[in-house]
């Protein structure tokens, strides 16, 4: 029962993440486009609106490596 629980937090802790990332990602790519548009300038800045967000999935998939080595331990 024990090990059930940990890995579901090791899955909670990148899945939500994960699902977060897609929902700001669905947001910021069509507004990055549109105003790519009108100032072809932006581009950096709409690369880095777009990788911020996937700095969540990479903590939450931290988290559960060290979770699970915590369990292992």
């Amino acid at each position: 029962m024990e090990l059930g629980l940990i890995t579901l937090s090791a899955a909670l802790a990148v899945g939500l993440p994960a699902l977060a990332t897609a929902w700001a990602q669905s947001r910021i790519g069509p507004a990055a486009t549109a105003s790519l548009t009108e100032k072809p300038e932006l581009t950096t800045t709409a690369i880095i609106m777009l990788a911020i967000p996937e700095t969540m999935v990479i903590l939450g998939f931290v988290i559960a490596v060290l979770v699970m080595l915590r369990a292992g331990g």
